[in-house]
């Protein structure tokens, strides 16, 4: 066996037993010993080693974890024309913001004057109601164009709003019935369609253009470099199925990962009404086949439920008093009544569920699912998760504790969007306790801390994620947004660390720096234990270890 020993300024290990560490020693891509030089000479005079020294300055800690992404589906969405507020990242370099409803109709209108084929649909990425001014319409649409098919999908991707002639491509009329088929008050078809079932209808005639044969693998390297670069080691797909067919995602990643540049180990989550659907009572026994095949870089893992709609998108399920202004909730394809059924046969096979529940009512009869479950076929260390836990009140997260459940939290909310929700779909209150993690950890919930990248307004960036947890400051820069639910540093640094490779359930493997794990890490170039709260999001990753191996930015 040869080791390579990586000297640090400090090594962060997680392990509550053992938190520091000088050096770490590592082989065949696994940990060998941590502490200093001198305590691992055990190992050091029985095998030929040698010292790396070039984080010696540098700050080690696990690999960062992200355990709720979209690297395919959103670089996939971020080839299309973009009409999103922020500016964001290209193909072809970065493109600009457009701040309101008038500039993004005024920029379809300039796409559609340059759109020479009528037949052709013009497609479209990055619509965000809440900070552009009200949602788009099938009588705006038509305003810009009644002769070119329009598609526009949201930046967080729970709404397609289309045109007369894109609805007639979509082989929809007044008549037609389904669920998220959107109208306006009169009957008419808006031209929304919200959620997966209806997307997936919407998507059929722009498909080809949307999802070209090489975009899914080019989409996932393109992404998983920009997840590196943010400190980023391991993350999880949760939506494995949303978009083309089981084995086509799922050899878009095998050929990324295949690439030995890759940076990334992730987790392939299947949305289990597409999973049943295409494989019916044969689901678990494909997923069982797809764990074998898998490997450490790349598996399958759990379950996920969609059950509501989406924060940005005002679309997520809420209690008493509900909207501000017109209830735009939604539900997922699966009518909640049917919940435990649905779930019933993961459960029984012990398949780990993940339930993505945006609103207080939606986790509420998440909440009421899990205890059904339990009652009818009790599971210990199940680690049911909460996937977003955007609103909720302090007896959901005790409720969530007594059941043994999980949360996997979408924190940026509360700087990014908690502010402009306060007057748009949610009121103050709301808004103010956006992602109670305080509630959480008094409650002894284990929880993770996510993005959701890139299909929320929001960066790729862990670090931003611990500042805003530990912070909790508004857009404005001085509001501190409910301050009872804010967190330690060192709370929300297990929460990208080992809590999130608990809820991905490889805690076994990763998430801490210890002996016999994998030797993942992510090395900043400050302490964010020594540096100033406020200063956490403007550490730099200076680079990311895999397997032992230094990724080069």
């Amino acid at each position: 066996m040869h080791i390579t020993v990586f000297p640090a300024a400090q090594i962060h290990t997680m392990d509550p037993g053992r938190p520091h560490a000088s050096a770490v020693a590592v082989a065949d891509g696994r940990i060998v010993s941590t502490g200093t030089i001198k305590s691992m000479q055990p190992w050091l005079r029985r095998n030929t080693y040698e010292i790396d020294d070039r984080y010696a300055d540098k700050i080690i800690f696990p690999g960062f974890i992200d355990p709720h992404t979209h690297l395919r589906y959103s670089g996939v969405y971020m080839g299309l024309n973009y009409v999103g507020p922020i500016d964001s990242a290209s193909p072809t370099g970065l493109r600009k913001g457009l701040p309101t409803r008038d500039a993004v109709r005024n920029q379809l209108r300039s796409l559609v004057s340059e759109h020479d084929d009528s037949s052709k649909p013009l497609t479209a990425w990055g619509y965000d109601p809440a900070s552009q001014e009200g949602h788009l319409d099938r009588d705006m649409l038509d305003a810009i164009s009644d002769t070119i098919p329009l598609w526009v999908v949201a930046y967080a991707p729970h709404i397609v709003y289309v045109n007369s002639p894109m609805l007639k491509l979509i082989g929809v009329d007044e008549d037609s019935i389904g669920h998220g088929l959107g109208r306006y008050p009169d009957g008419r078809l808006n031209g929304w369609f919200v959620e997966t079932e209806a997307i997936a209808r919407a998507t059929r005639p722009v498909a080809d253009s949307v999802y070209a044969d090489d975009s899914g693998s080019q989409a996932i390297e393109r992404m998983g470099a920009v997840a590196q670069r943010a400190g980023l080691t391991t993350t999880a797909d949760l939506g494995w199925g949303f978009s083309e067919s089981f084995e086509k995602e799922w050899a878009d990643h095998r050929s990324a990962i295949d690439n030995d540049k890759f940076p990334l180990r992730i987790l392939m989550i299947p949305f289990e009404a597409r999973l049943t659907r295409d494989f019916g009572d044969e689901a678990i026994n494909y997923l069982a086949g797809k764990r074998l095949e898998g490997d450490d870089r790349l598996n399958t893992h759990g379950i996920k439920y969609v059950n509501d709609g989406s924060y940005p998108s005002m679309t997520l399920v809420m209690n008493q008093p509900g909207y501000l202004d017109d209830d735009t909730a939604h539900t997922g394809e699966i009518p909640w009544e049917n919940m435990v059924d649905r779930m019933r046969p993961f459960w029984k096979a012990g398949i780990q569920i993940h339930s993505h529940a945006n609103g207080d009512r939606t986790v509420d009869m998440t909440l009421d699912t899990l205890a059904a479950l339990q009652l009818e076929h009790p599971r210990f260390d199940h680690r049911f998760t909460i996937e977003h836990y955007c609103l909720s009140n302090p007896s959901q997260a005790k409720r969530l504790a007594a059941l043994g459940g999980l949360a996997s939290v979408n924190i940026y909310f509360v700087h990014y969007r908690a502010q402009l929700h306060s007057d748009r779909g949610f009121g103050p209150d709301r808004s103010e306790a956006t992602a109670r993690l305080g509630s959480l950890e008094r409650a002894g919930v284990t929880f993770a801390l996510h993005s959701d990248f890139n299909l929320v307004v929001t960066p790729l960036s862990p670090l931003t994620a611990a500042w805003c947890a530990v912070n909790r400051l508004a857009a404005d820069g001085s509001t501190v947004m409910a301050p009872g639910e804010r967190i330690s540093v060192d709370r929300a640094l297990r929460a990208m660390t080992i809590d999130a490779a608990h809820v991905l359930n490889r805690d076994d493997r990763l998430g801490s720096i210890e002996v016999g794990k994998y030797a993942d890490f992510t090395v900043l170039d400050d302490d964010p234990y020594e540096v100033n709260v406020q200063e956490l999001n403007r550490i730099s990753v200076h680079d990311t270890v895999l397997e032992g191996i230094p990724v080069t930015k």
